[in-house]
């Protein structure tokens, strides 16, 4: 079993790295457009398989599936409200960025309020990226490896290993192996290559994730019916758990059906909107109707994630619930038991191009940011593109290795995806409310991005991180999503204060500075009515 399973994996993923050497073997990646943007000549199709796939990494298939292991078809919010915000970046935020020619989001708070304010926000994501996204990226894909491949039985390790005097279980070696094979993997991609190389072994995998993503609800579902087919299997769950089918999440759960007003959809908003690891993919547009067409097909892909990300969960709760495995050990458990061999090593590899995708992805934005916002702002105003690159090129090692060390430290976590999704709060508020406040009003001075800023990471830590007897949060039981909107409201009503007490001598306006076609995809409205259309239809159907 395991050899058919090595030679499915080495197959595939030698495949998809020559297909994409033939593609991208000519590219420019001296200079910071070619290296960080792909050289801005990214179609539709590249940047939606390249936006999909850098979401779907293993926090994803992973810990969302865990998710619903726990809670049931309510985590599907994550999925579907996603639609909503692609819908948002789609028709607002992506005409401005294009249109400003940026290369990194405090670019733009660079244009809107000051150079303070860039600095700020460049350490905000650097800090976030380097301790929290890349950590929880490789501990989560070295978790569902670790279950898909049987890695225990692979490598032989079942008995406790000496390293330097330090005794350690087999389980803890395997992570920190396969933690520090994928970081290598990945820095080796980033190093050598830049924004379109990344894009399009993205778009490659993202075919092979899609079909193996739905081959493995269709073996599980075949599982719960008992050998009647899928649909036996649908009725099965319907029949043993309805309670599990319902769109309408609970009080206790993760997401209760209220905080999709709230936090819900302000962390959404903000990972669509204003990421650097998820939109410098459509920062690369070849046009505005390009990257719009590109937001928009990953909108529509995004409504297909209930079944693949959230529907495994809830089988693996059926098959597993009564013999003691964990929510986020529930994935990989599935893959391993009901895929047949060779398509188990096929699927490996496509999630291995899924958690480098998105490894890839947060590096490739971690350098950018470094490199624009650190090495040319603060350390070498004057570098060449070369040293920039060159720069980034180093940062992005650094970054790994430290990335490596702190990802094992993750284990434990009840879910990693409520914890990825609890501390992204941190940063993901302060950052879109200041991006906000700063395309709609335009008379808002400096300060108030920097105090947007700094205000809203050290509220949203104290809310956090306060001892429960000096907590109000805590003590008063708000949800952790509704604080998040609480404070995005705060921050949002402090700014507008300052814009009234303070504000600037003269209005604010976006200056052009790019040079790709700025002519709106024709169909881009019709296209967004429909998926919010889709997007409510598909909670009516759930919800009783």
């Amino acid at each position: 079993m395991h050899a058919w399973t090595l030679l499915s994996f080495f197959a595939f993923t030698a495949f998809a790295a020559f297909l994409t050497y033939a593609i991208t073997r000519k590219d420019e990646r001296g200079s910071s457009d070619g290296f960080f943007l792909g050289g801005r000549k990214l179609t539709f199709p590249i940047i939606a398989g390249s936006l999909l796939l850098t979401n779907l990494s293993t926090e994803q298939m992973v810990g969302l599936n865990g998710a619903a292991f726990n809670d049931g078809l309510s985590v599907m919010a994550w999925e579907v409200v996603a639609v909503l915000a692609l819908v948002m970046m789609a028709m607002f935020f992506l005409p401005r960025f294009l249109k400003a020619g940026i290369t990194t989001v405090p670019q733009l708070l660079e244009k809107r309020y000051d150079a303070r304010a860039q600095t700020i926000a460049n350490l905000i994501f650097l800090s976030a990226y380097a301790l929290l996204l890349i950590p929880i990226i490789l501990y989560s894909g070295a978790m569902g490896l670790s279950y898909m491949l049987d890695l225990q039985g692979l490598t032989g390790i079942d008995e406790p290993v000496n390293i330097f005097g330090m005794v350690l279980q087999p389980d803890t070696v395997i992570l920190w192996g396969t933690v520090w094979l994928i970081a290598i993997m990945g820095s080796i991609y980033t190093r050598f290559g830049g924004l379109r190389t990344l894009a399009v072994l993205d778009t490659i995998n993202g075919i092979g994730l899609l079909i193996g993503g739905f081959m493995i609800v269709w073996f599980a579902l075949n599982a719960v019916g008992d050998g009647g087919g899928a649909l036996a299997g649908w009725q099965s769950l319907k029949e043993t758990h309805p309670e599990r089918l319902t769109s309408i999440g609970q009080e206790g759960q993760s997401v209760p059906f209220s905080t999709l007003f709230t936090g819900v959809a302000l962390l959404n908003l903000f990972y669509w909107c204003t990421n650097q690891q998820i939109i410098q993919r459509t920062l690369g547009a070849s046009s505005l109707a390009e990257g719009q067409k590109g937001v928009l097909l990953t909108g529509a892909l995004k409504l297909l994630g209930p079944i693949y990300l959230v529907l495994p969960g809830i089988i693996a709760f059926q098959l597993y619930a009564d013999q003691g495995v964990r929510a986020d050990e529930a994935y990989g458990r599935l893959v391993f038991d009901l895929l047949p061999a060779p398509l188990t090593g096929f699927f490996a590899a496509v999630m291995v191009g899924a958690i480098l995708s998105s490894f890839n992805a947060a590096l490739n934005s971690t350098s950018a940011l470094f490199s624009i916002g650190v090495y040319r702002q603060l350390l070498h105003p004057e570098g060449s593109e070369q040293s920039m690159v060159r720069s980034a090129k180093i940062f992005v090692v650094v970054t790994a290795i430290a990335a490596m060390f702190i990802a094992p430290m993750l284990a434990g976590q009840e879910s990693i995806f409520k914890y990825l999704q609890q501390m992204n709060g941190i940063y993901f508020i302060p950052i879109f409310s200041v991006v906000v406040v700063g395309l709609l009003a335009r008379r808002v001075p400096a300060v108030a991005g920097t105090v947007g800023l700094v205000g809203g990471v050290t509220l949203i830590s104290l809310g956090y991180f306060l001892p429960e007897s000096i907590n109000p949060v805590m003590q008063l039981g708000i949800h952790e999503f509704h604080f998040l909107g609480i404070v995005f409201a705060l921050l949002i009503g402090i700014m507008l204060l300052i814009g009234q007490i303070s504000p600037r001598a003269t209005a604010w306006e976006l200056e052009a500075d790019t040079p790709i076609d700025m002519t709106p995809w024709k169909n881009a409205k019709w296209a967004s009515l429909a998926l919010v259309v889709v997007v409510l239809l598909i909670y009516v159907a759930f919800a009783f």
